[in-house]
């Protein structure tokens, strides 16, 4: 099965990778996780979809500028580990390893959740066991099954979203009053920001859990034809269709329905459209929001498999998961990415009602060490550019005030995060994560790694 000489291929089309960026996207976080947003922010939840856009579209031209220059798979681990050393490297690459194992456990754990729309009596369980069946069988095949399956997926979950807000608007042309009476849902449920400041705040910190998985077009670099044009037009575009996508389909679900009834039991697309009597609505949104946890699922075991493969193949992980198949798949880095997911199979057995919010504050936590690491690595990458007089071809606009203003933001989400009871575990555990992640560290160079 492995072959010491065999290598990546790029079997990744533009069109993959735009869907890939949308698909890791356009999840749970999107179609579950942003109901607590809601609560918190109200209609001003667009707001915070805006802020957290903007921060997210300058990580990601960061992230771009890099890859871009040097098409790597690993992507910002390579690049922590080359222009920060080989700490940074070590505890980039294992902390988004971790992230997107969690990311996996919490797809599965959403995956119960909508099952249980039609089935109420099945074993949330059984549904996650045969989620991580199906997918790691795909992610053995070769990259170019991965990419299909993904841009199928994500076509369905685009397609169900423009339907939907079609649909929202024909009801507010239709059944709503006349203006300005049929977006009255706007402002009539305590106005625009019923929180204020603070509410708008809180919910940030949900809204990045929801961009969680745009960076992994990033990872692609290694397996995708012709990176330098591929992945600029995957990065620029990709960006604005999320924030239409989530600005707009909250947008019409805020009109169409009071935000404050709104609750956190599944869906809340779903739930809304099954509160105005249209059952048949609320099953295909069912269907769609599966899909999306099902594809989120198959994202991220995609980025583990590769993240523990750029790790071998830089000394920071064991040998072994440096070799591939005759296909070019890291079979070894897959079956152990997917094994240890199996946890939250037994977590959604113990705790099947709150596995999901703990498992969300904890992948913040992980995103957000990530994104600060890019960041992190994008100022030494462009200081070590500059004293070598080398240009890069897609630059960051604003550079290095962007990265400033990222890095600020970032820390304001983390201790908006210790003002949120159902956080403080990830708070806590933020410090013990990286003493581990250190120890770690420190066992390898004396293992002489």
């Amino acid at each position: 099965m492995n072959k010491n000489d065999s290598h990546m291929t790029r079997g990744l089309k533009n069109r993959h990778l735009q869907m890939i960026a949308l698909g890791g996207s356009i999840g749970t976080g999107l179609f579950y996780g942003s109901a607590p947003a809601l609560q918190a922010a109200g209609p001003s939840l667009s707001l915070a979809y805006v802020l957290g856009g903007i921060i997210i579209f300058c990580v990601m031209r960061m992230l771009g500028e890099m890859v871009v220059d040097e098409p790597i798979a690993g992507s910002f681990s390579y690049f922590a580990n080359k222009y920060c050393g080989e700490f940074w490297g070590f505890i980039s690459g294992w902390n988004y390893w971790f992230c997107y194992i969690l990311v996996s456990m919490s797809e599965l754990a959403a995956v119960g959740i909508y099952v249980n729309f039609w089935f109420p009596h099945f074993p949330q369980w059984i549904s996650a066991l045969i989620c991580i069946i199906v997918i790691t069988i795909v992610n053995l095949t070769n990259v170019r099954s991965y990419g299909e399956v993904e841009f199928g997926m994500t076509i369905i979950k685009i397609t169900a979203i423009i339907a939907m807000m079609v649909f929202g608007g024909i009801i507010i042309a239709t059944q709503l009053g006349p203006f300005p009476q049929n977006f009255s849902n706007l402002w009539a449920h305590g106005g625009y920001m019923p929180h204020g400041l603070w509410g708008l705040s809180v919910s940030l910190v949900i809204v990045m859990f929801s961009f969680g998985g745009i960076e992994l077009v990033g990872i692609t670099a290694g397996e995708a034809e012709n990176p330098s044009v591929t992945i600029p037009k995957a990065i620029n575009d990709v960006i604005w269709r999320i924030l239409l996508f989530y600005i707009g389909a909250w947008f019409i679900l805020m009109v169409i329905y009071p935000w404050d009834q709104v609750g956190l039991s599944g869906s809340p697309f779903v739930e809304i459209f099954s509160k105005m009597g249209i059952p048949a609505a609320a099953n295909l949104l069912n269907i769609v929001v599966l899909t999306a946890a099902v594809s989120v699922y198959n994202s991220a075991m995609y980025s583990t498999s590769r993240m523990l493969y750029s790790l071998s193949q830089q000394h920071n992980a064991p040998k072994i998961f440096g070799n591939l198949t005759r296909s070019g798949v890291p079979a070894l880095p897959t079956l152990v990415s997917s094994f240890i997911t199996l946890i939250a199979v037994i977590l959604t057995y113990l705790f099947p009602q709150k596995v999901f919010i703990y498992l969300m504050a904890v992948v913040i936590i992980a995103i957000v060490i990530s994104w600060f690491t890019i960041v992190i690595v994008h100022l030494n990458f462009r200081r070590k550019k500059n004293l070598l007089h080398k240009k890069t071809s897609f630059k960051t606009f604003f550079y290095p005030y962007d990265n400033y203003l990222c890095i600020a933001f970032f820390i304001f989400i983390i201790v908006m995060m210790t003002q949120i009871p159902s956080m403080h575990l990830a708070v806590i555990i933020l410090p013990v994560w990286l003493l581990i992640l250190t120890i770690g560290y420190i066992i390898k160079k004396r293992l002489g790694y």
